[in-house]
């Protein structure tokens, strides 16, 4: 059928058929759903059309000189930035022309983290290497699948392996680019990928993931199955952000997708980019799972006084919120009204990440559907309630201990609890607790703020004792108060603490200084650090990929062992260090390490290096390479406290481990000693005790002698302070400013504040807006006044952080003229006339980074790495969480269908009598007890050889290295 005809040709209609399952349900379902009138466009496009360009405009370095327009022959004039929004926008120009309006076909392929429609696959990167071995019929010792398998560690054989260390993707390209089917691209269309994608996420055994696996490797040449396998990990790196692509597709996509968590929906109801949503369509709805607010990340170097102080605190309201900080699951509860429902309500759980756990958690108060909490809720609301939407943690509660316990424990005691009858578990249990309330009887509550949601939230929930309980918090008005529920937490081992502003309204999606995390990286629980010298090394991914990105560290268990003792050099295992380190540090201890490093043999681990674990297996934590610590290197780590483990031979370790120097003053023998640090253990907790003592006479003596607030000063024309900008300058001089707003975020500042920083730094203020061309307007809320300048569409409309970082930056660069900092248009724009919206956009990368502007800080900087993609997969596989605990050293041979899990076993030929039956029965043992039985002596990877009893004196003189002999 010819391109721009009206009605779907035959093979579309077949295609979407298969794809989605039955047009006519579709139509009851989506009545307004858009049609495709052709094929879906073929896999390679893609690739060939959208990723490939977007990572070649990422490589690209960014024009030097003044920005240029791109001309009408293509791109080379456009910035990075411009470049990677063109690519993005002809590609669904062209799905448009070519297919049709129902790009939701190609968005589950392109963001397929956020396509909840589709179950996981169960599949990481060791099961998908196996796989890819079957099908490639290579031997799975050879380098090959070794190299597959093994994706982390560097390649050992060329530059090329080497160069994708740490990138599971590109090892399985340079394996299959080898042994291809085809060598060009494949006929494979977007729509079959997705129906046999489909068809793997709903199958469970190896068998059947491999025979769709063969079909991809028949039908698509080594490209196409390289980005087949991003997508099915979900981990794709193009260049180009999800809030990009959405906001490229539909200017409200994001908007919808928060309140939605469904993409299917944002590209159905949102394929018209001129029907924008209405008002009531942009608030969370029931039974419909949204993104949730979430809480700021926190300098380490911050003081609670800074943190506080964001936390939008007024004269007339000092208050602010401390909660515990929970280790679970982000859950939301929806529950709404059904009278065919038993009981008479319908529940819906969804995570964070928009995975439905009603199938868990229940759907109903009682019946088949009354899983591991709805059925001992029914009290747990007061009558009024007919509807109602509720945000908290979900945790797995200990009923013996009376004490959360850590959150890997709540899969397995949400299944124990769905499955015990009689409702009397005295051990772990889900327990759901509630911190938010934002939809009520049918009223949304995300614009009221958190203090008035809370009176919602108590006057909605009763609770019911370890099942569903409110959050306590504690209303605190001084930074000093922080301290104190902080040191209780880490001493209950909790995560932290989470700050809160009541009030302040709920934000989807979003980060901000509402709420703020505070971990205890703050505390200091030792008079120094520590310093221990490195045992291990672990390889990294991604951009660490094919280098140590985290340390084993351990405790010298004599120092004054000479060389020849038994003692020397021994160290026991403390702790794993990853964070804290810089590029730089990476590179000073890999220059001082460089070829010291030795792999480590589970089967022949080092003596010198106890590991964690059994007396027998003593394989926990166990790195990928170790080094003799007389050729190590010392590092200076601090931590929030000290816990027990068992992971570590030190049977403690550190909570919250973080590096903070390189010690090359030190050599291997002044690193601490077991004995050193047992002392420092000591005094420590002495000094803590000492500490709280102190902490509660103090507290108690500011109780009795209570202080009137300060008033509130505010500076006037004459005598102008400017706390945040040091010196005056003339960085604004020339420019007048219209500041019609106070400002709100990241701080409160008056109206008056502004204009005296203004002035302060050489600006002209003014009280109206004009066509001057020098005038800047200033907002930071929408007025009146400030709605009515936007409809007349003539000036953009700053934030006042622009006026901030312009000082701020100036200060930086000490000794350079003065100049202005151009704007950054979220960061910095509050309202953009459209024909400057791609000027603006241009001055920062897809991740909201600046090119002209340092960043302020690290609270920016982890907002900054926040926005980015983010890509956890909690599903839960049997087979590769087996496979990691023997990674990781933990033997699973007490249970008796893994006690030779880790043998392949050969069977002597003898004439003995009776000997042909009884190794027959002794291979079917072998087999239950998953181990591996090899057809002859000789076959490569024989671990044991079993023998009859009449040979073992002949057999004895035949061991080999590696080899163990069994008597039957």
């Amino acid at each position: 059928m010819a391109a721009g005809t009206d009605m779907p040709d035959t093979d579309a209609v077949r295609e979407e058929t298969l794809m989605y399952g039955g047009e006519e349900e579709l139509d009851t379902k989506y009545p307004n759903r858009p049609s495709n009138l052709h094929k879906t466009l073929p896999f390679h496009s893609l690739f060939n059309e959208l990723f490939d360009p977007l990572l070649d405009s990422q490589k690209k370095n960014r024009p030097a000189g003044p920005r240029r327009r791109a001309g009408p022959s293509g791109q080379s004039n456009m910035t990075p930035h411009e470049a990677r929004r063109n690519i993005i926008e002809r590609f669904i120009a062209k799905w448009r022309k070519e297919v049709g309006n129902d790009f939701y076909p190609a968005m589950r392929l392109i963001i397929p983290e956020k396509d909840r429609d589709r179950a996981m696959y169960g599949l990481k990167e060791k099961a998908i290497a196996k796989i890819l071995i079957k099908i490639t019929k290579i031997n799975k010792d050879s380098d090959d699948a070794k190299q597959m398998v093994n994706w982390k560690l560097p390649g050992q054989l060329n530059k090329a392996s080497a160069s994708t260390a740490g990138d599971f993707a590109g090892r399985c390209y340079e394996v299959l680019s080898k042994r291809p089917i085809r060598s060009e691209v494949g006929d494979m269309s977007i729509a079959e990928v997705n129906n046999t994608l489909d068809q793997l996420s709903q199958v469970g055994a190896e068998e059947q993931q491999v025979k769709i696996f063969q079909r991809f490797y028949r039908r698509m040449n080594p490209e196409e199955l390289t980005w087949l396998i991003r997508i099915i990990l979900r981990q794709m790196k193009i260049g180009a952000t999800e809030k990009t692509i959405l906001d490229i597709w539909h200017p409200d996509a994001e908007a919808l997708f928060n309140i939605s968590s469904n993409l299917r929906r944002v590209c159905w109801e949102l394929y018209d980019p001129k029907v924008r949503l209405d008002g009531e369509d942009t608030g969370i709805t029931l039974m419909q799972c949204f993104q949730p607010q979430l809480a700021a990340f926190q300098p380490k170097v911050a003081s609670f006084d800074k943190i506080v102080s964001k936390l939008g605190q007024t004269p007339d309201d000092d208050s602010f919120w401390i909660e515990e900080k929970l280790d679970g699951e982000r859950m939301q509860l929806h529950m709404i009204e059904d009278p065919g429902a038993p009981g008479g309500k319908l529940f819906g759980f969804w995570s964070r990440k928009a995975k439905d756990y009603a199938y868990l958690y229940g759907k109903h108060f009682q019946g088949d559907e009354a899983g591991a909490l709805t059925r001992f809720i029914k009290d747990a609301f007061t009558k009024n309630v007919r509807n109602i939407i509720l945000d908290g943690e979900m945790i797995t509660w200990d009923m013996e201990l009376d004490h959360i316990v850590g959150f890997g424990t709540l899969k397995t005691a949400a299944i124990s609890e769905k499955e015990n009858v009689t409702g009397t578990n005295t051990g772990q249990r889900p327990l759901f607790r509630v911190f938010d309330c934002l939809y009520l009887n049918d009223k949304l509550l995300t614009p009221y703020t958190l203090r008035d949601r809370r009176k919602a939230l108590q006057s909605a929930v009763k609770g019911v004792h370890r099942r569903l309980e409110i959050h306590p918090y504690i209303e605190a008005h001084s930074p000093t108060e922080i301290e104190p529920e902080l040191r209780k937490v880490v001493a209950e081992a909790s995560e932290g603490l989470v700050l809160k502003n009541p009030r302040s309204m709920y934000r989807l999606n979003e980060r901000n200084d509402d709420w703020v995390k505070v971990k205890p990286e703050y505390m200091s629980e030792f008079g120094e650090s520590l310093d221990c010298v490195v045992v291990g090394g672990y390889f990294g991914s991604g951009h660490r990929g094919g280098a140590h990105s985290s340390f084993l560290c351990g405790l010298l268990v004599n120092k004054k062992a000479k060389e020849g003792d038994p003692d020397y050099e021994k160290c026991l295992s403390f702790f794993k260090v990853g964070g804290g380190f810089s590029r730089e540090d990476y590179a000073a201890i890999r220059g001082r390490t460089e070829g010291k490093w030795r792999d480590w043999d589970a089967r022949r681990p080092p003596a010198i290096i106890e590991l964690g674990g059994h007396e027998q297996n003593r394989q926990h934590e166990r790195p990928d390479q170790w080094i003799h610590p007389s050729d190590s290197v010392v590092l200076e780590c601090k931590a929030a406290s000290v816990e027990a483990s068992d992971k570590f031979r030190m049977l403690l370790t550190l909570r919250f481990p973080r590096f903070k120097l390189l010690r090359t003053d030190k050599r291997w023998d002044q690193a601490l000693s077991t004995d050193e640090f047992l002392d420092l253990k000591a005094t420590a907790e002495r000094e803590h005790d000492e500490k709280e003592k102190e902490f509660k006479i103090e507290q108690s003596r500011r109780k009795k002698a209570r202080t009137t607030k300060k008033p509130l000063v505010v500076a006037g024309n004459d005598t102008v302070s400017t706390p945040y900008a040091g010196p005056a300058s003339k960085i604004f001089d020339g420019l007048s400013f219209y500041v019609m707003t106070d400002q709100l975020h990241p701080t409160k500042k008056s109206k008056a504040d502004l204009e005296a920083l203004v002035k302060a730094h050489g600006g002209k203020v003014v009280q109206r807006d004009s066509a001057d061309k020098n005038l800047v307007v200033v907002a930071d809320k929408r007025l009146v006044k400030v709605s009515s300048l936007e409809k007349r569409e003539t000036n953009n409309i700053v934030k006042p952080i622009w006026i901030e970082d312009c000082i701020r930056q100036n200060e930086v660069d000490v000794g350079a003229l003065p100049y202005l900092l151009p704007f950054e248009a979220n960061r910095h724009i509050f309202y953009l006339l459209d024909a400057d919206q791609m000027s603006y956009e241009a001055n920062v990368d897809e991740n909201g980074d600046s090119y002209a502007r340092d960043i302020a800080d690290v609270d920016e900087m982890r907002q900054t790495l926040g926005s980015m993609p983010k890509k956890f997969d909690r599903h839960f596989d049997s087979q590769s969480f087996v496979e990691q605990l023997e990674d990781h050293g933990n033997s699973l041979t007490h249970l008796k269908n893994y006690m030779f899990g880790n043998m392949k076993v050969a069977f002597a030929e003898s004439e003995d009598k009776g000997w042909e039956l009884e190794s027959q029965l002794a291979k079917n043992y072998v087999r239950f007890g998953g181990g591996t039985v090899a057809e002859n002596e000789e076959e490569a990877g024989v671990t044991h050889v079993v023998v009859p009893e009449s040979e073992k004196g002949a057999r004895r003189r035949e061991v080999s290295v590696g080899v163990i002999f069994w008597v039957f």
